[in-house]
């Protein structure tokens, strides 16, 4: 069975878009349902095309109802009663998501990002559509790889602004940030195992920039790799055993996996995708890893299988994030000379720009 027909056919049922009608809701309302819905496998249709059928009924507040197009069973009834319009809308959409495919929705989700703000990069938290956005520095220095703590309002990411490029946990209930690196050279790519609570990140204290392990705090540092090349981009798959990241360690980058208790690397390949490899993401399923494909300056956002092979390329774009679902990827997408975020539906191919808060954005990191 080829790479595509796993992707359709295993996961996600060939792809196609689930029909539903939407009726009984305000202007404000519809166009957040449609956008929830539209990113998350359903197209909206009139109710004698659609399979589903969901009816807002008016009044001092938020009430629907889900029902079988054919045979007219109601499926759920439910009033929202609790929050501000857009929130209790995404809870409908979440609710309906769930209903119908059997698992959480995306829209109660978070993510991060670093946005351009006075000519410096800072970070950025905001609504998985990019609404009710927050600065989150303001340190009129740069920072980059933003990416979120599993399961907690908290954030990993690099500064320039403590004497160089050094990794800083971020808690951002508290504001208290803590200095994790302190070594000369680079220090960057943090990313946090959510099952082992163990700490991937790139140094170069000892030369070129290598991967290593370390406790979430930063201590007990252990190298895992030991070339000439650059190692970039570290990501753990869901079981916290294995790491993938990107080397140039046999011409150009491309994209390895190795036991995150240190061993032998191994290449994966990505079959006709070629260009610099680089951006990997594993799926919380463990399923997928996603990554950038870079061929004459112009990204792809591609996806394979965890054992490589024949990757599918899905959309232009950089820096994609899987959302919790496994089925969505945040990233990001040049437009009319600015980097914009999008939220790309895998299945589907269905593109969504997110509200955008500062000119440029970029580094999108999805909370899970």
């Amino acid at each position: 069975m080829s790479a595509q027909q796993e992707l359709n056919i295993d996961r996600w049922n060939e792809g196609e878009e689930i029909p539903i009608s939407l009726s009984g809701f305000p202007s404000e309302s519809l166009a957040i349902l449609r956008f929830d819905l539209e990113i998350q496998g359903f197209e909206i249709v009139e109710k004698d095309q659609a399979s589903y059928s969901l009816l807002g009924i008016q009044g001092g507040r938020l009430e629907a109802h889900l029902t079988h197009t054919r045979g007219g069973d109601i499926i759920f009834r439910k009033a929202y009663p609790n929050g501000n319009q857009r929130r209790k809308v995404h809870a409908l959409s979440n609710d309906v998501v769930e209903a119908v495919f059997g698992y959480k929705g995306i829209a109660h989700t978070l993510v991060s990002f670093r946005g351009k703000v006075n000519g410096y990069w800072e970070i950025f938290v905001s609504d998985f559509d990019g609404y009710n956005a927050r600065q989150v520095t303001r340190d009129s220095s740069n920072v980059a790889a933003p990416t979120w703590v599993p399961d907690q309002l908290a954030l990993y990411y690099t500064t320039y602004k403590v004497g160089g490029p050094n990794i800083i946990s971020h808690d951002l209930r508290s504001g208290n940030r803590q200095r994790i690196t302190r070594n000369s050279g680079l220090n960057t790519s943090a990313a946090l195992s959510s099952k082992s609570n163990r700490l991937a990140m790139i140094l170069s204290k000892s030369g070129s920039p290598d991967l290593y392990v370390a406790n979430k705090d930063g201590s007990a540092e252990i190298r895992l790799t030991r070339t000439r090349e650059v190692e970039a981009c570290p990501c753990w798959s869901p079981d916290g055993k294995t790491l993938c990241f990107t080397s140039g360690a046999q011409g150009g980058a491309r994209l390895f996996t190795m036991p995150a208790s240190g061993g032998r690397a191994r290449r994966l390949k990505t079959g006709a995708v070629g260009g610099e490899i680089t951006e990997p993401d594993w799926s919380p399923d463990g399923k997928w890893i996603a990554f950038t494909s870079m061929t004459g300056g112009v990204g792809r956002i591609c996806v394979m299988g965890t054992s490589g092979g024949e990757a599918i390329v899905l959309t232009q774009g950089e820096d994609p994030s899987w959302a919790p679902n496994s089925r969505n990827l945040v990233f990001m997408r040049k437009k009319n000379g600015r980097k914009t975020l999008s939220v790309l539906d895998v299945p589907t191919k269905q593109v969504k720009d997110i509200r955008q808060t500062a000119r440029d954005q970029s580094q999108p990191s999805w909370a899970k």
